[in-house]
């Protein structure tokens, strides 16, 4: 008798430094510049050009079906590259220089067609970059280390999206740029924001390309041995489709909670200027200037949930390191969720303020939770994949709030858009109860 020789083991991922950690993650700031300028301004800029407000959603699932289209392509494609500049890098440097151009064209517009168009332009580009990000920690990173590499791509969104959802009220009140405009033509404010925006984009992507180095596929075989397979495994669309159908449990769970979670997100990123302007400022005149005040305290607002966000990025992993990561995600979705319903009861603009801090601990959890939870279940192979996959359970329910939330605007609430921050709120509640049933070694 021979006696069974034991596989080697794999081969395990050096711990990074925090710099290291830093630069890896340092373009997901210029992403988030370039998406919360688009959260904070696109209504906006939407009703400026004369859409009525219960057909904002419509125009804003351009954002999702991007996504839809564009998340799983880019991560089947990423898997798959390698070259001199490595596997996940050229598509942010691609992303970055077609987002870029869109925000230079974006608030130039002069009809709405015009807008929605660069806004899918835009949108598209910024998946270009931001799926591969997700994939790139579970590259590069080993498992202990993965909760912290998604929590400090959780303080990079929180910086860049402080900064630029502020932009337009910074450059109105600090430098006496015009807050006000024409009928049908955009703020300089929120013009010259979105020059700056897309110049962080690209700068921030490029420290990212220019000071990270990726493994090899031949080190990622190393890093993560698969079994061999009876038969090849299926590529192109069936094996995509054959990949999606028998996706992990875990990934299914997750994705049930993704569902009620960005139903909320959505409906907050269509209908916040709205709910200050009407409910906050009681004015609904998108040339008066108490109008464009409350749409830059919107920006406000944005830059206080992820103000927020960055400092519970930090507190998240201490709290998922004493209970577990789903009771972590849970808590931040439920303080979350009251938090929105709180909106209804609020007059003022400062006391609005408190509303968004906790809205800031959902946010830094939706960032970061999810994805330390699932990225050490998946294939290394597929990471890319399986992220772009997942990705698509944060898209299709803000398409199914932008087809329904115009219907219960103008036909249940009556017009009110606080109404949405509510029902928002009850679904993220929803979230926080599913998150408990995640069954998360």
């Amino acid at each position: 008798m021979h006696a069974k020789v034991k596989p080697a083991a794999p081969a395990q991922k050096p711990k990074l430094s925090f710099w290291a950690i830093w630069n890896m993650s340092f373009g997901f700031l210029g992403i988030q510049a370039g998406f919360a300028l688009q959260q904070s301004n696109v209504p906006r800029i939407f009703q400026t050009m004369g859409a009525e407000l219960d057909k904002i959603g419509f125009l804003m699932t351009a954002a999702p079906l991007a996504g839809l289209l564009v998340q799983p392509i880019i991560g089947y494609l990423s898997d798959r590259t390698w070259g001199r500049w490595g596997r996940r890098r050229p598509y942010f440097f691609i992303g970055a220089v077609l987002a870029t151009l869109a925000m230079l064209g974006l608030p130039n517009a002069t009809v709405l067609w015009t807008a929605a168009a660069m806004l899918l332009v835009l949108d598209v580009a910024i998946n270009i970059s931001m799926e591969p990000f997700r994939a790139f920690v579970g590259d590069l990173l080993p498992k202990e280390q993965l909760t912290t590499g998604y929590a400090v791509q959780t303080f990079f969104i929180g910086v860049g999206a402080v900064g630029a959802s502020a932009l337009p009220w910074v450059l109105t009140h600090w430098f006496d740029v015009a807050n006000t405009a024409a009928a049908g033509k955009t703020p300089d404010s929120v013009v010259y924001a979105f020059y700056i925006g897309g110049a962080i984009y690209l700068a921030a992507v490029l420290w990212t390309v220019l000071r990270t180095r990726e493994y090899s596929p031949e080190q990622l075989s190393e890093f993560h041995p698969e079994p061999e397979q009876a038969a090849p495994a299926s590529t192109g669309v069936r094996g995509f489709i054959s990949d999606y159908l028998n996706m992990p449990k875990i990934m299914v769970q997750l994705s049930l909670v993704q569902f009620f979670t960005w139903f909320t997100w959505f409906s907050m990123w269509t209908y916040g200027t709205a709910t200050l302007t009407q409910h906050i400022y009681h004015a609904t005149d998108t040339t008066s200037a108490l109008y464009n005040e409350g749409a830059n305290w919107w920006g406000v607002c944005g830059a206080v949930y992820n103000a927020a966000s960055i400092a519970f990025a930090f507190v998240l992993p201490l709290i998922a390191a004493r209970t577990s990561r789903k009771t972590a995600h849970a808590l931040a979705l439920a303080v979350g969720g009251l938090s929105f319903v709180s909106i209804y009861f609020i007059t003022s603009p400062m006391m609005l303020l408190l509303s968004f801090a906790g809205v800031g601990l959902a946010w830094a959890s939706t960032l970061s939770m999810p994805y330390a939870i699932l990225a050490g279940k998946i294939p290394a192979k597929k990471m890319g994949m399986f992220m772009g996959m997942f990705n698509m359970s944060i898209v299709i329910p803000q398409v199914v709030s932008g087809v329904c939330l115009g219907y219960f605007l103008t036909h249940v609430f009556n017009g009110s858009a606080v109404m949405m921050m509510v029902l928002g709120g009850l679904s993220m509640l929803i979230a926080a109860a599913l998150a408990l049933r995640v069954e998360e070694d």
